[in-house]
């Protein structure tokens, strides 16, 4: 006698199959512990971007099998989940559908019989909590605790849980007193199938700030490399034309090599060259031109002397700019890359 199949079962599972069906992304979720008011809630908030299925295992597997996927997927994506649940979704690929996921997270207080999800600590602190029988119902749980200024404070650092211990008697509602709620509850995702990719939760656990702050180090410094090593590329061309340009200008000014860009230069550290000479010449040597310029370039160090120390202590609003444009301007790779 072969045994009918209830209908509601058929009916799920037809409605799991146009689920797993719908969306680029599928994942396994686990529910487990959200109260189900919190549930429709989260739901709602969700509906926009996924679809969201509970049922049992055994139906799940058979709906994965009808839409064509590996039951060897599903039997990985089920490890670790007690109430799972299954998501589908198309406008959310693996790493989006994880960082939507943890907005449903909030944690709890534990209640005796959870387990410990990980280490559990206590560090030292001062509560903030007046003196009452909180002293002794800390210090019954192994939370050394002493009032202290006025106030309830723990007197050093203590593990009082490890990964995986059972939570027994008013562990957990003390330490909800002193604001430890380890429990998390929400929208716990298992992993995800995507492209025929499975993606555990660790690997979908991206810090994109800290992410967005290596690229960029990281391309500074391939930047910095390849100008170094001369390779040349549309981006680094600029550079290292730049560095190329300068240090053709110095090697010409050493080598007295005369051009249009080298000529005042080469005039201008002549002129200072002569008048450093005649500076040390006796007056009666110099003609009156050479003296006139002598005296002049004497009155002008004096007055800049002058104005420099009446301005030392309070800059100008235009000096304030010109050291600010200087510090902001480009002066070589050393400065691009610090």
């Amino acid at each position: 006698m072969i045994p009918k199949v209830v209908s509601w079962k058929k009916d799920t599972v037809k409605d799991l199959v146009d689920l797993l069906k719908s969306g680029d992304t599928i994942a396994v979720i686990d529910v487990h512990g959200v109260p189900a008011g919190a549930m429709l809630g989260m739901r709602a908030s969700l509906r926009s971007d996924m679809k969201i299925q509970v049922a049992k295992k055994r139906l799940m597997s058979i709906a994965w099998e009808r839409a064509g996927f590996e039951d060897s997927n599903l039997n990985e994506l089920f490890e670790g989940a007690i109430q799972p649940a299954l998501v589908s979704s198309s406008n959310l690929n693996s790493f989006e559908l994880f960082t939507e996921l943890k907005k449903t997270e909030a944690g709890r207080a534990a209640k005796e019989g959870d387990v410990a999800p990980h280490q559990i600590v206590v560090e030292k602190m001062d509560t903030g909590m007046p003196p009452g029988p909180i002293v002794g119902d800390l210090n019954s749980v192994g939370i050394p605790a002493k009032i202290m200024g006025g106030s309830v404070q723990i007197q050093k650092r203590t593990v009082v849980l490890e990964a995986g211990d059972v939570f027994e008697g008013d562990m957990g509602m003390m330490l909800s007193k002193i604001g430890i709620n380890p429990i998390v509850t929400g929208l716990r995702l298992c992993g995800t199938l995507e492209g025929g990719t499975l993606f555990a939760p660790s690997t979908l656990d991206i810090d994109y700030e800290q992410f967005e702050t290596d690229l960029i180090s990281y391309a500074a410094g391939a930047f910095n490399l390849a100008c170094n090593i001369t390779w040349f590329t549309s981006q680094t061309m600029p550079t290292i034309l730049a560095k190329a340009s300068r240090e053709a200008m110095a090697v010409a000014l050493e080598a007295a090599i005369t051009t249009a860009e080298t000529m005042p230069h080469l005039v201008g550290r002549a002129h200072n060259g002569a008048m450093a000479v005649a500076g040390q010449l006796d007056s009666d040597a110099l003609d009156e031109e050479l003296a006139n310029m002598l005296g002049a370039a004497a009155s002008a160090a004096a007055s800049a002397a002058s104005s420099s120390d009446s301005t030392s202590e309070v800059p100008t609003e235009a000096e304030e700019e010109e050291e600010e444009e200087e510090e902001e301007s480009f002066g070589g790779l050393g400065d691009l890359f610090g």
